[in-house]
């Protein structure tokens, strides 16, 4: 048995969001003697290649187009130099920096220790730790919590996909691609499809069917897909790629070989940037789940029950390595909920994250938000009888002084259930949909009916009104 260095009360391996939440709230507010592991920067994928770049990146491109849109309003602005990708580049390097400090300085306020360095389970209650310098570190604890993450995927039956990157690398890009294809049709790939087009790139989009965001409410996939297509965005439905090859005498270049719906024998397209957004892994290699006795499903995922408890009993997961929701506040939640329960006392001694009616937003442009059931899975649940969907489809005020062209959707849709109409479902794209669909989560959450939207006096001129005036 390997000598043991460090004992503690509670072992998180995985310093992202999750992770930190619960070791920050087992030790900060409880008392418990924690031990936090990462191996690569704090704040796993939201702060360092996800969520918080993305938004950055995303309100770049936002400006972008208001800029472009601002002559419909008797602006003349004249532009005197391109956008400069590079310092927009770095200075958002910096701030994700900064974000890397606070987190340390959290973890420090909250007496949790905290090793940078790669953890291994030797079994239930002890983990190596393998730190930056080479040397190892054994701990052994009470409890251990996996909250390792994921990766984004490479297809590996591709020749030459490794030519390509991933939404990790989209934030080590030094300069903005001239003509840019991803492969993907989902959050990420949604997302960064619509920023290199509003930042300059020519975008090509890849996707296996007919529509992307294919988890959403039909009403959102078939608008968002037009509205892509009505901006300039080239969409190749039912795509599959053949080849990637480096195009010789012009560096940084490659030809990719694919099939689509246009081209069903096949066609070539010359890119400088091909971007794999096809899903995410597990974050579970050489974690040694196996010598624990960690059960994982088929596709690596570590198994948990609605207590985030594993197949044994002192260890304990949550986050993207679960594969419950993939999104960033679920994590936290669920981590600050577990350090509850585990160290809170009996007062905590049921606390679980409530994975039901949980809000979520698509950064495209513009908008997407959507809380609940779509409209074919409440029918699928409650039976088309019971289900009443309330929807609208208009054009956002904002548009009013520009050429009908120009002009980008607002479609909205409501799903109910029952004699109550209790709202099941909410669906909303357009602009400002995710600063306003965190209002309308928390109604949805509480159970709110049709009714009671109806009852709230509307806010005029908004398109949030729209929600609340829908006949």
């Amino acid at each position: 048995m390997a000598p043991i260095s460090k004992e503690c009360d509670f072992l998180v391996i995985g310093g992202g969001s999750g992770g930190l939440a619960c070791a920050r709230r087992a030790s900060g507010q409880w008392g418990a003697k924690t031990i936090a592991v990462e191996s690569n920067r704090l704040g796993g994928t939201c702060v360092n290649v996800g969520c918080v770049p993305k938004k950055v990146t995303w309100n770049a491109a936002a400006i972008a187009e208001t800029l472009h849109e601002a002559a419909s309003y008797g602006f003349k602005i004249k532009e005197t130099a391109p956008f400069d990708f590079k310092t927009f580049k770095h200075k958002r390097d910096d701030y994700v920096r900064r974000l890397n400090d606070i987190y340390a300085r959290n973890l420090s306020n909250d007496k949790v220790e905290y090793l940078h360095g790669r953890a291994h389970l030797l079994d239930k209650n002890s983990a190596e730790v393998v730190l930056d310098d080479g040397t190892r570190e054994t701990v052994r604890a009470k409890k251990i919590l996996i909250a390792t993450g994921g990766h984004p995927n490479v297809p590996k039956n591709i020749p030459g996909s490794e030519l390509g990157i991933t939404s990790d690398g989209f934030f080590d890009l030094e300069t903005l691609p001239k003509r840019v294809a991803l492969v993907g049709a989902g959050y990420i790939a949604v997302e960064m499809a619509g920023m290199f087009h509003h930042l300059g790139s020519e975008t090509h989009l890849f996707i296996r069917h007919e529509t992307f965001l294919r988890t959403f409410d039909p009403m959102i996939q078939e608008s968002i897909v037009d509205e892509y297509e009505r901006q300039g965005i080239i969409i190749h439905r039912n795509s599959a790629q053949q080849k990637i090859e480096k195009l010789d005498g012009q560096p940084g270049w490659m030809k990719m070989h694919y099939t689509d719906k246009s081209a069903p024998d096949g066609s070539t397209i010359d890119l400088d940037c091909l971007l794999w957004a096809i899903g995410r892994s597990p974050e579970v290699e050489d974690l040694g789940l196996e010598k624990a006795g960690v059960k994982q499903n088929e596709r690596g995922q570590v198994v948990v029950d609605d207590y985030q408890n594993t197949s044994v009993e002192n260890i304990y997961s949550l986050g993207d390595v679960c594969g419950k929701i993939e999104l960033t506040p679920v994590a936290i939640a669920a981590g600050r909920q577990l350090g509850n329960r585990l160290f809170g006392g009996p007062d905590y001694k049921d606390a679980k994250m409530d994975y039901e009616n949980v809000p979520s937003v698509v950064f495209a442009h513009p908008e997407v938000g959507s809380i609940g059931l779509s409209e074919p899975d409440a029918v699928e649940k409650y039976g088309r009888e019971q289900v009443k969907v309330y929807k609208t489809s208009f054009t956002a005020m904002y548009y009013a002084m520009m050429d009908p062209k120009e002009k980008a959707p607002t479609k909205y849709k409501v799903v109910c259930q029952g004699a109550e109409e209790r709202v099941v479902g909410m669906h909303i794209l357009g602009a400002g949909s995710s600063e306003m669909l965190q209002g309308f989560g928390v109604a949805v959450k509480m159970g709110c009916r049709k009714r009671d939207l109806d009852s709230c006096v509307a806010i005029h001129p908004t398109s949030a009104e729209e929600l609340v005036t829908m006949k």
